[in-house]
């Protein structure tokens, strides 16, 4: 039996639809990364034209991912100016990092309960990671493993509604980071991670909620208003090859 022009057209949307999601969670992920990572400051210009070139997508997609980071509030989208990365103020600062104190409470008591020997080698190794990133003053990868360690401990608490809350959370603060705080500065301290691993380990949820808890208080109070700028492409700040170049 032949298949009905419906039928044969089927597989073909579908196909054209997943490749329309892998498109959207790739540009989504890289400018994600890019804030996570201190790459996109606060105020980049997220150029339409350019991002469709960078990407090879037309506008309309480029023109969604916008959207959905905006939503997120990675992104302000201003009328007729364009897309920049989203720049909070003080109140915004304060209410993002009220927000975190109270999520990271909850996730980091859920994880003493839950953690096993494997997720402790894990947090061990990425200290370790931490440490050397340190020690070769690479703080590209010392910014990233910093935030990822927080991720880490979200994930041991084993409840992907609130990961997926704490990892907007930390993103936005990357931003008020990246804004604020001065150059050359650690976003956490190597210590305090090593402090807060070691009451997991010991099953110390108070312990453990307590130096959270004054880790990110730390961060919150060394924040000031020295605006980071850079001269970076908009290539090289999505981490991405530029164009012409090998």
């Amino acid at each position: 039996m032949k298949k009905t022009r419906a039928a044969q057209q089927a597989p073909a949307a579908e196909q054209a639809e997943t490749e329309a999601r892998d498109a959207d969670a790739r540009i989504y992920q890289t400018i994600f990364d890019g804030v996570l990572n201190h790459r996109l400051v606060p105020g980049t210009k997220l150029p339409e034209p350019e991002l469709c070139q960078l990407f090879g997508v037309g506008r309309a997609v480029v023109r969604r991912v916008l959207e959905k980071l905006a939503h997120d509030g990675i992104v302000a989208l201003r009328p007729n100016k364009g897309a920049v990365i989203a720049e909070p103020t003080p109140e915004e600062t304060r209410q993002i990092f009220e927000a975190r104190r109270a999520m990271e409470r909850v996730l980091v008591e859920l994880a003493v309960s839950r953690v096993n020997a494997d997720d402790l080698r894990e947090l061990r190794r990425q200290l370790d990671e931490e440490h050397d990133a340190m020690h070769r003053f690479d703080q590209p990868s010392w910014a990233r493993l910093a935030s990822g360690f927080h991720l880490r401990i979200a994930a041991l608490a084993r409840n992907p509604v609130l990961q997926r809350y704490l990892t907007e959370l930390v993103s936005r603060c990357s931003l008020i980071v990246g804004l604020y705080e001065p150059p050359g500065h650690a976003p956490c301290e190597h210590d305090e991670h090593a402090a807060i691993v070691a009451a997991i380990e010991a099953g110390d949820a108070a312990g453990a909620v307590a130096r959270m808890e004054a880790h990110l208080l730390e961060l919150e109070q060394r924040i000031e208003t020295s605006r980071m700028k850079g001269e970076k492409s908009l290539a090289q700040m999505l981490g991405l090859p530029q164009q012409g170049k090998q």
